[in-house]
């Protein structure tokens, strides 16, 4: 058995614990003030008794499971948040009590004749405990999110709350160099591009023309001199020995 209690606890069954035995409650006594007006349908007022009975069980399940978180946490909180805990953890045990009785009430007011007479006290008596169950109900929030009791919000998973949990810190922006006022005012500088080298058809510099060159050297063999003439005033030509003398050298001169 102790090990299906500590199953439970590690589960922590009461916040929806809580949730259910409100519903229950405050829908029972919302169907039994319409049971009033219908006062023909049976049926309603029998469901509202069902939900009273059913929201009476829940409230101890909630200050059962109420106690467990209660041990968990009794002695990491201080301050304020210690006195709003003392607060949630009083009415946890008055109000079962309380809807325990308002079950049995209601069920006399169902079954036995005399009773029935004191149905418009016992909804005026409901309504007050309605009332305190919402109450109940804002106290376990502001010790959530107020204080963050019961939840590890705070460094180390601790609870020890003397003030509200405080905003949460805004992450501070990379330090820069703040600008100069002065450097602020002048314009960003423009990356400069190199212009292209493109000649302008309106140059007014003149085109020189290229100069001719002479690479052209000359040839390396000199010219050959031209053989002297037969007619010029040189000397005679002499054939060499055995050799003839040509026919239009000698024979155009004896002409």
């Amino acid at each position: 058995m102790q090990s299906v209690i500590e199953s439970l606890k590690a589960w922590q069954p009461h916040p929806f614990v809580d949730h259910f035995t409100v519903a229950l409650i405050l829908i029972g006594i919302l169907t039994d003030l319409v049971a009033s007006i219908f006062s023909a349908r049976l049926w309603i007022r029998y469901m509202a008794l069902t939900l009273m009975i059913a929201g009476a069980i829940g409230a101890v399940g909630s200050n059962v499971t109420g106690g467990w978180e209660a041990g968990r946490v009794w002695d990491s909180v201080n301050g304020a948040g210690k006195t709003v805990l003392e607060r949630h953890a009083w009415w946890g045990d008055v109000l079962p009590w309380v809807f325990g009785g308002l079950a049995l009430w209601r069920l006399g007011v169902q079954s036995v004749g005399f009773i029935a007479a004191s149905r418009p006290i016992y909804l005026l008596v409901a309504i007050v405990a309605g009332a305190a169950i919402i109450y109940q109900g804002h106290l376990g929030a502001v010790m959530v999110y107020d204080y963050g009791i019961g939840t590890a919000s705070l460094a180390g998973g601790q609870t020890n709350t003397s003030s509200p949990l405080p905003s949460p810190a805004v992450p501070a922006p990379e330090m820069t160099s703040a600008p100069s006022p002065a450097s602020s005012l002048l314009p960003s500088p423009v990356p400069s591009v190199a212009p292209t080298s493109t000649a302008s058809p309106t140059s007014s510099v003149p085109m020189v023309p290229p100069t001719p060159s002479n690479s052209t050297a000359p040839s390396a063999t000199p010219a050959e001199s031209p053989a002297p003439s037969m007619s010029s005033g040189g000397p005679p030509f002499n054939p060499p020995p055995g050799e003839s003398p040509s026919p239009t050298a000698g024979g155009a001169k004896n002409l």
